[in-house]
């Protein structure tokens, strides 16, 4: 996610339009933030390897707690979750890397990627990066917030392809254990190619594909057309001054969502303060159409990753 692209911070003595150096004391700060989160994913995914091979449900957070106890005392046991910590990881660098080249593309003062460890389920709660210059152009918005959707999707595709390939099928899997997991349409897509006939609930996805999931999930919530995501900026490139106009029918749309997802309803809530409007362009050249079929691209790739009701608990 590229944080925020337009009037942010003014650096005093740095004309708008280039890269301030990164000094060392910036530089440890992102390493030790992209350490650490590689750390806590590799941590929970040590479970997650651990369930696959046992053929138990992928998430038991009461069992899954006593395992990362163990771990503390037998953390030769850790490395195992580089099979899932190493693909997620790997999408969001992509991810994050697309907006800063754009940035250094177009001479503007970005940050490096900051990663953000968290004892969540998956290890993370992603990554960003800050643009402090001002965006000019329809052009160059456009090419930042398109970069990092399609660059961690390219990344995330072989990962995924894998991933499937190694699943294996289990007769109700997928609805055991504390979380149930949406299958978005292109996983289903290709669970129907690589295991035909079978259930989406009977595929027991591999690590892996566990972390492309995760990947998909992250890049539907970026392509939302709202605001400072990467959607709202394609959308505002595309259509300009209309925006609040589309961007106000997508959020209608999360009210009738959110009696599928709960949570929905608190993205609305917080959409609703800090997501209906973009910062204005004010550059009357549209886009051009390869531009544009790159718009329409990132629409497909929203839509075969988008889940109406991503996460679910046993009990729903």
């Amino acid at each position: 996610m590229a944080l925020p692209p337009g009037a942010f911070d003014r650096v005093d003595g740095q004309a708008f339009g280039w890269m301030l150096p990164v000094t060392r004391g910036r530089l440890a700060v992102h390493a030790i933030l992209f350490l650490l989160t590689i750390a806590s994913t590799t941590f929970v995914g040590a479970r997650i390897v651990e369930n696959f091979e046992a053929n138990r449900p992928a998430f038991h957070l009461e069992e899954d707690l006593e395992a990362y106890v163990g771990y503390l005392q037998q953390p030769a046991r850790i490395a195992s979750g580089l099979i899932f910590s190493a693909p997620l990881m790997l999408f969001l660098l992509a991810h994050e890397l697309g907006h800063y080249w754009a940035c250094v593309y177009y001479r503007l003062d970005a940050t490096l990627p900051f990663f953000l460890p968290a004892p969540t389920f998956i290890g993370t709660l992603g990554a960003f990066i800050r643009i402090r210059s001002p965006i000019y152009s329809r052009q160059e918005l456009f090419d930042v917030g398109v970069a990092g959707p399609i660059a961690g999707f390219v990344f995330l595709i072989p990962s995924l392809g894998i991933g499937l390939a190694l699943s294996k099928v289990i007769p109700g899997i997928a609805e055991q254990g504390d979380l149930v997991f949406g299958v978005p349409l292109l996983i289903r897509g290709l669970e129907s190619v690589i295991f035909p006939g079978v259930a989406a609930t009977d595929i027991y996805l591999h690590p892996v594909a566990r972390a492309a999931w995760v990947g998909l999930f992250a890049t539907a919530l970026n392509l939302l057309p709202f605001g400072q995501l990467d959607g709202g900026h394609i959308l505002y490139s595309v259509v300009g001054e209309r925006f609040r106009w589309y961007t106000r029918a997508f959020w209608f749309l999360l009210i009738p969502l959110g009696l599928l997802y709960w949570p929905w309803w608190a993205w609305a809530a917080v959409l609703f303060f800090f997501g209906l409007r973009h910062p204005a362009i004010y550059d009357p050249v549209p886009l051009n159409k390869g531009r544009r079929q790159l718009a329409v691209l990132s629409l497909w790739i929203f839509l075969i990753s988008f889940m109406p009701a991503p996460i679910a608990t046993a009990a729903l």
